[in-house]
């Protein structure tokens, strides 16, 4: 998006961006060096075309929840990044080898409304139902549950449900795919969840080329140093006894120049297999000057004075770094370099560890991860010729650890999930589960799980004016069976994952904020358990509208129920609560809406704006600047805690670990990013998610008691002393500032400063402290 667009123009998506990704996509097709990557791009870039292509000829509106002309919302659209569709469906393209597959069997035409005829017939429920009663199935995207729901309802008698999901899906079926993908696995475990397949750590694996560098190295090592020892010897051969290291101060005999010869033949045969190192080709390196020396002298040519004084030179320099030949010192070199040489390299351990995942189950996640990644034993030693006892490195064992399947928390534990990002992909998996318990049948317990994998899949489209992205309960084969769902049940269940959720989430990332795929699924819980957990997304600073959902006011009203009656987070952000709850109040008894039909806050976007103009009357709603925006969206994430409030107050989340301990690792997490600002060129993003983590640490000191409060700042320097000095030279305004509001002054008062990631001016905390820097 542009940057200085005005706040009016924010609601139109802006076709610049698309090209922008074009031009990136078209570079790339055309000059990366490797293919894999050229073949990608262009796959973006003939994308992005039918972006702009559709945008150009009214086909998208992007923006928009029906981005794609006859397309309904439901339909999961090809969404790109910056959440722009396509214009094709996700469920379309070319039919697939298992559609033409059943077809063929079928005997109907492959085209996919004969197909979805056959489907909808009487053989056709009669395989559907076996799919069912399996489970052996996978949905990838939520239209592929369509027609399994359409069988389940068949087959319990609700006939009329089944009819009019059939006739609602019947315009389409010629267009996409409504049944899953046959599969030999079951259903998987719902309480066991994975970062990657089987077959996606081999491909890692796989993916994974001698290096050029380690091979050059162990060239040298094994090959090129023992070579010149050998050479060294010989030319020490000619040297007088009493000058050991003055060589051809005697004359050669026949037998030296024979061994001479033989050494050249074998140079010439090394040269031809061992091609990675080729510092011996140089003739001003040592190597190179005594084998030149050696073919002139085996040519029948007397060295001049110049090759003679650099062959002494290089025999002299050779022996008094590393020693003579044979001696105590050489030798133990040597030795060290050899076994060093003789290690495996991480290409060929990586080929063992394929052969050991070849016989697994290659789409689902590993149970266990230390016989993959033991060491190399006796039989493998001689199927293979690596050495046995070789242990996987690191890089080696990654890729397989990635693949643990176990509880969620395990994960997080032995640090396969090393974000909150990463966390975010696999919460679906047990959100899958957990809504799937509200269907007492088995079969649609199974259909429902995996449906919810699907739909946790589908990306988010750019939506302006408020409007939301598509729930699940909005899809037709959701609500064809939304009576099945025995609410009471679900809701208990629902409560308690979110609650496990909510602490896993804070517990292991506390300086993070949730990101928006997270929300969306703790959204999705809180519904179910109907809680009254107002959870909120992180708004994009470059399409925001100047206006904010009910729901912002909502969770602020939560955070003043915990926070209010001046906690150190309401005096460190100059919040009044009490107003905010007053506010909450009154406009809890209005219905709002812009011009566009959705409701607003206008008092809470009032406030925002206010605050981030530093309190000054008569601030607008409308923005101007993404910084500008950014400072606005910066203020309600402060007002709300971000989510924070709600998990603690409404969702109950208790950590074990205690507020204190989450109330370190954010200053942690603080002064760890604070050290990537110093000789960042564009260090803003950076800045911002120190704010981020300054704010949680706020939070949770505000839960302390004042004791551990007070234990907690009082720890901060010996932390600050574990990092680079101008971590503590940025941070000093800030540490001062908070002092000031635990003595009962402000923040932001003479060499204090209130800590924001946001700002239209330059930034406080970005000038490098030369004065503290090491």
């Amino acid at each position: 998006m542009n940057d200085d667009a005005d706040q009016q123009h924010f609601a139109e998506a802006n076709p610049a961006y698309a090209s922008g990704q074009l031009a990136r996509a078209l570079s790339t097709a055309l000059t990366h060096d490797d293919p894999d990557t050229r073949r990608r791009a262009g796959e973006r870039q003939r994308a992005w075309r039918s972006v702009l292509a559709g945008m150009a000829n009214g086909l998208l509106t992007i923006g928009s929840r029906t981005p794609v002309r006859d397309l309904p919302a439901w339909v999961t659209p090809e969404v790109l990044r910056g959440g722009f569709a396509t214009g094709a469906p996700s469920a379309g393209g070319p039919m697939t080898r298992y559609e033409t597959e059943a077809a063929r069997r079928a005997g109907v035409p492959q085209d996919r409304a004969a197909l979805f005829a056959y489907w909808v017939s009487e053989d056709g429920l009669a395989q559907l139902y076996e799919l069912l009663d399996s489970g052996r199935y996978e949905v990838t995207v939520p239209e592929e549950a369509a027609l399994l729901t359409v069988a389940w309802l068949a087959r319990a008698g609700e006939t009329d449900a089944a009819i009019g999901l059939v006739e609602e899906l019947a315009p389409f079926a010629g267009r996409l795919r409504f049944t899953p993908r046959p599969s030999t696995r079951p259903a998987p475990d719902p309480g066991m969840v994975h970062r990657r397949t089987v077959a996606e750590a081999g491909e890692s694996l796989a993916r994974r080329q001698t290096s050029e560098a380690v091979e050059t190295q162990r060239e040298a090592l094994a090959v090129w140093q023992p070579f010149g020892d050998e050479l060294l010897a010989h030319w020490l051969e000619t040297a007088d006894p009493g000058e050991p290291l003055r060589v051809l101060t005697r004359t050669p005999d026949a037998a030296w120049h024979e061994h001479g010869a033989e050494l050249l033949r074998r140079y010439r045969d090394l040269s031809e297999r061992h091609t990675y190192c080729t510092k011996h080709r140089k003739p001003k390196a040592n190597l190179g000057i005594m084998r030149g020396a050696l073919e002139e002298v085996a040519a029948g040519r007397e060295l001049d004075a110049r090759r003679l004084g650099l062959l002494r030179h290089a025999v002299t320099s050779m022996v008094r770094r590393r020693g003579l030949p044979g001696s105590a010192q050489l030798t133990a070199l040597r030795r060290g370099q050899a076994a060093q040489a003789a290690l495996p390299s991480h290409h060929a351990l990586a080929q063992l560890v394929l052969r050991r995942l070849s016989d697994l189950d290659q789409q689902a996640g590993v149970a266990e991860v230390a016989p993959l990644v033991a060491e190399v034993s006796e039989e493998e030693a001689g199927e293979t010729g690596l050495p046995a006892g070789a242990v996987i490195p690191a890089g080696v064992r990654r890729p397989v650890e990635s693949a643990l399947s176990a509880p969620l928390s395990t994960l997080v534990e032995r640090g396969v999930v090393p974000s909150a990002e990463v966390l975010a992909e696999l919460v679906p998996q047990l959100v899958a589960a957990t809504t799937a318990q509200a269907y007492p049948d088995p079969a649609l317990r199974t259909l429902a799980a995996a449906h919810h994998r699907a739909f946790a899949g589908r990306r988010s489209l750019l939506l302006l004016n408020l409007q939301h992205q598509v729930r699940a309960e909005e899809l037709p084969w959701v609500r064809a069976v939304a009576r099945q769902r025995e609410e009471g049940a679900a809701g208990a269940v629902s409560a308690v994952a979110f609650r496990r959720l909510g602490e896993l989430a804070v517990q292991a990332f506390p300086g993070t904020i949730l990101p928006n795929p997270l929300i969306r699924e703790l959204s999705l819980l809180a519904r179910q358990a109907e809680l009254g957990a107002p959870l909120v997304e992180e708004l994009a600073a470059d399409i925001f509208m100047g206006t904010f959902s009910p729901k912002f006011l909502a969770a602020a009203r939560v955070a003043a129920e915990l926070l209010g009656g001046g906690s150190l987070y309401e005096r460190y952000y100059a919040i009044d609560y009490r107003a905010i709850r007053n506010l909450a109040i009154v406009e809890a008894g209005e219905t709002l809406t812009t011009s566009y039909g959705a409701r607003t806050s206008p008092g809470f976007a009032k406030l925002c704006v206010a605050r981030a103009k530093g309190g000054s009357s008569g601030a607008r709603s409308a923005t101007g600047s993404v910084a500008a925006n950014g400072k606005v969206i910066e203020q309600a994430q402060i007002l709300t805690t971000h989510n924070l409030a709600t998990l603690v107050h409404r969702v109950g989340i208790d950590p074990d670990v205690g507020w204190a301990y989450l109330a370190r690792r954010c200053f942690v997490t603080v002064c760890r990013l604070t050290d990537r600002v110093h000789g960042n060129p564009r260090p803003l993003s950076t800045i911002k998610d120190v704010a981020y983590a300054w704010r949680q640490m706020v939070f949770y000191l505000s839960l302390c008691s004042t004791g551990e409060r007070d234990r907690v700042l009082a720890s901060l320097p010996e932390e600050l002393a574990r990092h680079p000095r101008h971590v503590a030279g940025r941070l000093a305004p800030a540490l001062t500032g908070l002092r000031q509001v635990t003595e009962g002054g402000t923040a932001d008062e003479g060499a204090g400063r209130l800590l924001l990631g946001w700002t239209t001016d330059g930034h406080w905390l970005r000038p490098d402290p030369v004065s503290t820097a090491r």
